[in-house]
């Protein structure tokens, strides 16, 4: 194992103490793992607050900042969260005009979320709580009951976050964050296996020659493992994975997400290739992102996805965002 660490132990607070000096607009509470916006909370506006396991970086921490999130809670690797960090979140960020749970469906994550909503409510907070629950791969795995929270996180804490930014009401953010969980689907591959830093070497076994076909990312088995395919080829099962699960009337938006180990030359490429099989299927994209958003440490490999939008929802995608992991119109 080579890694850029110092010990496994202190990974995740190496990290924060690293994002805190690289972002003084974020205000990061190592000891409690917390990452605000410094300047919450801002009155009148409903609070964001999400978090999971380390190792997806920049999702949830690199998402915090005007037009996403209010608050990030970091765990352990591949650990979700405890409750006194969302509850510590929430309260950091709640302008009493309520506070948005989004959570990705691992089971560590819904019960800790559930509990700190409870705690939160106690305290006079007004919690909401969206479940991410967009891929299509399987249904059940190692870390879930139903299908599991990927790439749209990101989509659900963008839109979301810019409604919140113009001040809309709890409720209409709450429902906003469904809509687009609802109208939202991926498919991920994987082409070697991560490494976390306490185990020291691979999660799981891949042969080389081998691909694995609607990975987690926690490195969570598929739908299939088969010898290598072309970009091409794993493109077309991505696209037909995703529209075999919906039927997008409107045009969508895509995210082409690398799993943390993939250069942006191959993900460029990948992304003509998904494009090409889209336009074959006569699917219209509205926008493109393409880049590292929802990784998995180390591993090799790309997710697909894509969230059917209207008007609205495409006004609140391109509202400015200012975060270290995602950034424009500012």
């Amino acid at each position: 194992m080579k890694m850029l660490i110092n010990v496994a132990e202190t990974v995740v607070t190496d990290a924060l103490r690293g994002l805190a000096a690289a972002h003084p607009e974020l205000t990061v509470d190592v000891e409690n793992r917390v990452i605000v916006r410094r300047d919450a909370p801002v009155a009148g506006k409903v609070g964001l607050v999400s978090g999971g396991g380390s190792g997806h970086e920049p999702l949830h921490g690199g998402f915090v900042g005007p037009g996403m999130l209010s608050a990030a809670c970091p765990g352990e690797v591949f650990t979700s969260p405890v409750p006194d960090q969302m509850v510590r979140a929430a309260a950091a960020v709640d302008s009493g005009a309520g506070v948005l749970f989004i959570v990705k469906n691992y089971t560590g994550d819904v019960l800790n979320f559930d509990m700190a909503a409870e705690l939160a409510e106690d305290e006079g907070i007004q919690i909401a709580k969206v479940l991410v629950n967009d891929d299509v791969a399987v249904t059940d795995s190692l870390y879930t009951a139903g299908r599991r929270g990927t790439g749209a996180t990101l989509y659900v804490e963008k839109i979301a976050g810019a409604a919140a930014e113009e001040g809309q009401p709890l409720e209409r953010v709450e429902a906003l964050a469904r809509q687009v969980n609802e109208n939202s689907r991926s498919f991920g591959v994987a082409l070697s296996a991560c490494t976390t830093p306490a185990k020291g070497s691979p999660t799981f076994d891949l042969p080389a020659g081998e691909l694995e076909l609607g990975i987690g990312i926690h490195g969570e088995p598929g739908r299939e493992r088969r010898a290598m395919m072309t970009s091409r080829e794993i493109a077309d099962f991505a696209v037909n994975a995703i529209l075999e699960d919906m039927n997008p009337r409107n045009p969508v938006l895509l995210l082409v997400n690398g799993m943390g180990a993939t250069p942006l030359l191959e993900l460029y490429g990948f992304n003509a290739e998904v494009q090409r099989a889209l336009t074959e299927r006569g699917v219209a994209v509205a926008r493109t992102l393409v880049g590292n958003y929802v990784t998995s440490l180390d591993m090799a490999g790309a997710s697909v996805t894509l969230c059917q939008i209207d008007e609205e929802l495409l006004r609140l995608y391109d509202a400015p965002v200012k975060t270290p992991g995602l950034r424009w119109g500012v």
